[in-house]
């Protein structure tokens, strides 16, 4: 029997995290038309918050990946700005210019979830890529009764698990660097009151597809330790 009762449970996730892209999306385009009062750049706001925050060292870059292709670099200190969010002076391009920034401050100042969550790239890219060919090939020496195919798919499970665990830290990462970027567009005056609810949809948003994707995976987990505990 190829279906197993947690795939339902997968299914749900996986739609929640359409969903929850599908929000991002709307939300993005929905204040990228609404300008803030302030009519500066989210270049601009990037440069002042991490300016502000004595983070003369980091440089920012315009990526040419498409929206929402903004992010953090730490190896090479850089903030990449997607081009609507580095030229544009809208809600959303402020919101997710300083949320990158957020993770620049997380940087500098040694935010110990963002540096285990550091440690724990290496590990979990190999997981992600190497863990569903371990499952195929371990399964495939379940077939015999192989002993092979048990360890191959501890190993796997392992490395699976890594994976998870990163996405796993990468929520308080993630939500602690919107709680930055808000704090730091009020106190500098880039956004009024107001404007605070349009950031606030933006970046919650996209908060959102953190934990959808999180969710899927933990259930995934879940479903192959079942499945390895079963045929043990």
């Amino acid at each position: 029997m190829f279906f197993h009762p947690m795939d339902f449970l997968i299914f749900i996730a996986f739609g929640l995290a359409m969903w929850a892209q599908s929000k991002v999306q709307n939300n993005f385009h929905k204040y990228a038309r609404i300008q803030a009062s302030a009519q500066i750049t989210g270049l601009q706001v990037a440069r002042r918050i991490l300016d502000q925050n004595g983070l003369y060292d980091v440089t920012i870059e315009r990526s040419n990946r498409g929206d929402l292709s903004d992010h953090y670099d730490p190896r090479a200190k850089t903030v990449r700005l997607s081009g609507p969010v580095y030229s544009g002076s809208s809600i959303s391009s402020l919101a997710i210019a300083a949320h990158e920034v957020g993770h620049a401050i997380q940087h500098g100042r040694g935010y110990a979830m963002l540096k285990f969550r550091t440690a724990l790239f290496p590990a979990a890219q190999l997981g992600s890529r190497m863990a569903p060919l371990l499952f195929l090939v371990g399964f495939l020496f379940f077939g015999v009764g192989s002993v092979l195919g048990n360890q191959v798919i501890g190993i796997g499970i392992g490395l699976f698990a890594a994976a998870v665990l990163f996405q796993l830290v990468t929520l308080p990462v993630e939500y602690d660097a919107s709680r930055r970027a808000k704090n730091q567009l009020l106190e500098l005056g880039f956004v009024t009151n107001n404007e605070q609810a349009g950031i606030s949809r933006v970046l919650n948003a996209a908060a959102l597809t953190y934990v959808a994707s999180t969710l899927m995976a933990v259930l995934q987990l879940l479903k192959f330790i079942m499945i390895f505990g079963r045929r043990r």
